[in-house]
């Protein structure tokens, strides 16, 4: 049995009734890259950057903690923790596992990186999560090192599904530093910095964290920094010193605390000691501290009323939660999150869109890989490209990383880990996909990828003569798309799995896309085939074959009208934009248009508020007004075909796109292309997609995912918990971060729940700023810093010139209670098949198709049971040796739909072939690091309610694995073994581990 949690309260401080209780937190805050590279950072090299080393950092606390047992560290940033670790001899991991062991090191949060909340995607919150946790395990096999705490303190807005997450596994409280200044002062004036935010419309109380916003962001008291780098006094004990300065240096902490403390609920008040990079000599803070605790805790006999002592947030919520007090509560987000009047952190929800993508590509990759890994039974030894990747995409979800508000060489760093990691991760998935395809006897092949589809090149396709094309489904549901590759100017013959040709299309490469700089292709033209009906879990080969006779090149038509046998859209003869979409099933039209425009960016020095600087993190457009791209109507050119029909835009020499329609789809695809954005005007410029819905009453409310998961409701001008003054910003203040889908509903007479929705590629940042309009921003290219830390504009140049980037948003039209399937389960479907859409593999062959298929299977799933259709596989992945870590999730809400938004039952047991009987199965919370049934959480009592259970659903003892029950929303988390190698998991996890083996048994 684990007993760490009960050894870290038993070892916290011991609170003194009727003093102020003040739970001094000695920490640093390490960023996973921002200035400097991660190994910059760690090594502390380019220190004319920022002189700081985070090996130092670690050293040197590891050397300090021993001498006072009473002296406390907690860090967050597992990745780093990690570099260290490996380089140290057993002597000093001894050491440190003492320290955790007694408490004095803690680990909080547990994370691969303190990610961002705005634009990070829900699974790769739970992968870096998972890996972090799974790396501290490792790293102290000897006990537990559970994390029981939330600490993000630096990112820039707090999504709810971050906080439910963090419930899930098993977190008891939050601790963050950024909330909007408006609300803090009106926290401050009600005594609610510290509530119970009710993290999920579905979960209900199970999903409730205890929060706490911090009082001075995760900085010291001022004149209180003991740092190196600091240049505070420090605490001069010595009597004959003419420079003593205890009774001063006292008097003043006490008055800042007693200031603190008239915004606090308890007699317990917490207070940060560290900043950025602290602790690089940790005696400077530790002698200073033991003196600050000492002296003022003696003036207790004199009637002192505060009380020092170091502490960890996990010891300070223990006494708080002691306390017995009740809290007011909250539903809503943090976002948007602003500092002043002025600055709206709400231009990284945008920036960097590139690298937005790459990420979003990693993460669709590194669930491909993990589950070939199983489904091939790919032995340990072949994991370390797949460790690579995680730790690519585990450091890629820090807040200053895929938010795009680091250095631009530090981007180009992380771009670099990704790339090289998913070249790693492809051999991880070439040796699955022989094992899983090569026939007895035969020899094993290539599977390439091609990594640069979105700008239309992949080497293979366009000079191999034959190839295949392997197209593997990450998803549990089986699937179809459109297949599109660069090829040379022939025709093709695809071949299905069964040897049978396929109808194919050849369509024109835009011809802005064919001139993008940095593309590193002649193809003028692609190749398009569907490939239907996509196994879930598994694969589909096509062979495609090149003939000698030439194709040429496309024939645009001036037609005005696309449709096929489900929508029909419609351009405007004279403004050559689109009018009209049809819903041609429902006999319905919607009138809407869409334009390209762009808000001009604040040149600001920001030397007051009011000065402010669009930057990275900062949007602050001029006089808040949207300018046309092009004055004049876009050049068009009409593609239409038996598979896909498409409308080319050109508005002006830098942005273009495509309206498309697929055979049998019923929704519009956007593609569009930004960039180079022109700055010999000297003006920023921050671009947007504008939809415009003729006649629709949106009552200024629109809707966006939270970390691509719940759907929460937004109101223009609105804050639920504050008065909001939008004439400052009434753009940027109302714009929120959008996951994956952003959309708007019609509250007319007679509307008949009318719904419309994008959906994105990427994190991108929106809002409805008029009634009956959604916008979208894609790209952005600024000439000034906003003054918020990363020191230059955001001007991304790629091969000499401005940044362009291309991408796909889904335009989808439909309705809340139609039937049989509603809006929300088509936008749910739209947007998982494009976050984990279909992996495409390219292999050269001489093969013919007979020969192809006698050596190679050409159809494959891993699954060996149906998969309810509101059901996904969220986690296949190689775990502890022979093992492998399972997740399922119920992906609709509760009102999303009145069939399939039920509880849904799960054929966990013989779902793939390695889930059987000779496995041990045992069910854990959401991190992994602890069985479910072991979970307790503290509990938090909320004013004017009765309470309410806040625990996570225990796992029923007698329930059939091959039945499992999901509700909405829900993600059930299980570690498989074999039986073997279950005796041999960690001392933490054998019992329960025992326990679920006498279940199958039973």
């Amino acid at each position: 049995m684990c007993d760490h949690l009960k050894k870290l309260f038993q070892s916290c401080p011991v609170p003194k009734d009727g003093l102020m209780n003040v739970h001094l937190i000695a920490h640093t805050h390490d960023d996973v890259g921002w200035l400097k590279t991660v190994d910059q950072y760690y090594y502390g090299d380019r220190n004319s950057i920022q002189q700081v080393g985070v090996q130092y950092i670690i050293d040197s606390v590891v050397a300090e903690l021993p001498k006072d047992p009473s002296r406390r560290f907690i860090y967050v940033e597992t990745a780093y923790f990690r570099q260290w670790w490996d380089k140290q001899n057993q002597e000093t991991r001894e050491k440190v596992e003492a320290l955790v062991e007694s408490g004095q090191l803690e680990f909080i949060s547990g994370g691969w990186a303190m990610h961002d909340e705005a634009v990070t995607h829900y699974q790769s919150i739970i992968d870096q999560f998972t890996w972090g946790f799974k790396i501290l395990d490792d790293m102290f096999n000897t006990s537990c090192v559970r994390p029981k705490i939330g600490w993000q303190i630096d990112p820039f807005g707090h999504a709810r599904e971050t906080a439910s997450i963090m419930a899930m596994m098993g977190f008891d409280g939050l601790f963050f530093a950024r909330l909007d200044q408006a609300d803090k002062n009106n926290r401050f004036d009600k005594k609610e910095l510290e509530l119970v935010w009710k993290a999920s419309a579905n979960h209900g109380a199970a999903s409730y964290m205890f929060t706490s916003a911090n009082h001075d962001f995760y900085y010291p008291p001022s004149g209180f920094c003991f740092d190196v780098l600091c240049f505070d006094e420090p605490i001069i004990d010595d009597l004959y010193s003419p420079d003593y300065n205890v009774d001063r240096r006292v008097d003043s902490f006490i008055s800042y605390i007693e200031k603190q403390s008239a915004f606090m609920k308890t007699n317990n008040i917490l207070v940060t000691m560290g900043t950025d990079f602290s602790y690089q000599q940790a005696s400077y803070w530790y002698n200073n501290l033991d003196r600050l605790i000492k002296y003022t805790n003696e003036r207790q006999a004199e009637g002192g009323q505060l009380n020092l002592m170091y502490s960890t947030p996990s010891c300070y919520l223990k006494a708080v939660h002691d306390a017995g007090q009740e809290w007011t509560s909250k539903e809503d987000d943090f976002f948007p999150y602003s500092s002043d009047d002025y600055s709206y952190w709400t231009g990284y929800f945008t920036s960097r869109p590139t690298l937005k993508f790459m990420e979003r590509k990693g993460n669709n990759f590194l669930q491909v890989c993990k589950q070939l890994s199983v489904l091939a039974d790919l032995r340990e030894e072949k994991w370390e490209d797949l460790a690579s990747l995680r730790e690519a995409m585990g450091i890629m979800q820090h807040h200053d990383a895929i938010t795009g508000t680091e250095k631009q060489h530090v981007a180009e760093d992380y771009a670099l880990r990704l790339h090289r990691s998913m070249e790693h991760c492809r051999q991880t998935a070439e040796n699955a996909l022989n094992k899983l395809t090569v026939k007895e006897g035969s020899a094993e092949v290539q599977f390439h990828s091609c990594l640069f589809t979105n700008v239309s090149q992949c080497d293979t396709s366009e000079q191999a003569e034959k190839f295949v094309v392997t197209l593997y489904n990450p998803l549990a549901q089986v699937t179809s798309m459109f297949v599109r590759l660069p090829v040379q100017d022939f025709q093709y013959q695809v071949r299905n799995e069964l040897g049978d040709l396929i109808d194919t299309q050849m369509l024109k490469i835009p011809t802005p896309v064919q001139n993008m700089p940095g593309r590193e292709s002649s193809a003028t033209q692609e190749l398009v085939f569907q490939a239907e009906n996509l196994p879930a879990l598994g694969f589909k080969s096509y062979r495609v074959e090149k003939l000698n006779t030439a194709s040429p090149p496309p024939q645009p038509s001036e037609e005005l009208v696309i449709a096929n046998d489900v929508i029909e859209v419609t351009f405007d003869a004279d403004l050559k934009r689109l009018s009209s979409v049809k819903d041609i099933a429902a006999d319905k039209t919607y009138a809407v248009s869409q334009d390209f425009q762009y808000y001009e960016a604040v040149e600001g020095d920001n030397l007051g508020a009011d000065r402010r600087a669009s930057g990275a993190y900062i949007f602050r457009p001029v006089n808040n007004q949207k300018i046309p791209v092009s004055g004049s109507p876009p050049i068009i050119e009409t593609y239409s075909g038996e598979l896909v029909s498409e409308i080319h835009q050109v508005w002006n020499e830098w942005v273009s796109s495509v309206t498309r329609i697929y055979k049998g789809v019923n929704h519009v695809e956007l593609e569009w292309t930004v960039g180079p954005i022109p700055i010999d005007d000297d003006t920023g410029k921050e671009v947007i997609n504008l939809v415009s819905l003729s006649g629709w009453e949106t009552n200024g409310k629109f809707y966006t995912d939270s970390n691509g998961r719940e759907i929460l409701e937004r109101n223009r001008d609105l804050r639920p918990t504050w008065d909001f003054d939008p004439s400052f910003e009434p753009v940027a203040g109302n714009y929120y971060p959008i996951t994956t889908s952003i959309s708007i509903r019609n509250h007319a007479a007679n509307s008949q729940n009318e719904e419309f929705v994008i959906i994105t590629d990427r994190a991108q940042g929106g809002s409805s700023i008029e009634n009956g309009t959604l916008e979208v921003m894609l790209h952005r290219r600024l000439l000034f810093d906003d003054d918020k830390g990363v020191g230059e504009p955001l001007n991304e140049i790629a091969f000499g010139e401005g940044l362009v980037a291309r991408g796909k948003q889904i335009l989808l039209f439909g309705q809340t209670e139609a039937h049989p399937t509603s809006i929300y389960k088509t936008r749910r479907l739209v947007r998982d098949s494009m976050v984990l859409a279909p992996w495409l593999f390219v292999t050269p062959t001489d093969l013919t198709p007979t020969q192809w298929g006698e050596q190679y299977n050409t159809l494959y799933t891993g699954l060996r049971k149906e998969v309810p259709p509101n059901v996904n596989l969220l986690t296949l992945e190689p775990w502890n040796g022979e093992g492998m870590l399972v997740r399922v999730e119920h992906f609709l809400e509760k009102n999303d739909d009145p069939e399939l938004s039920q509880p849904i039952n799960v054929p966990l047991m013989g779902l793939i072939d390695r889930i059987n009987e000779e496995m041990a199965i045992g069910e854990t919370i959401l991190g992994a690091n602890q069985w479910l049934s072991d979970n307790v959480r503290l509990e938090f009592k909320i004013e004017g309610e009765e309470s309410a259970s806040q625990q996570l659903p225990r796992p029923d003892p007698n329930e059939d694995l091959a039945n499992l029950t999901l509700n909405p929303m829900q993600i059930r988390t299980f570690i498989v073994q074999t039986r073997s190698s279950a005796t041999m998991a960690a001392p933490c996890f054998i019992l329960l581990l025992a326990l679920a083996i006498l279940r199958i048994n039973i």
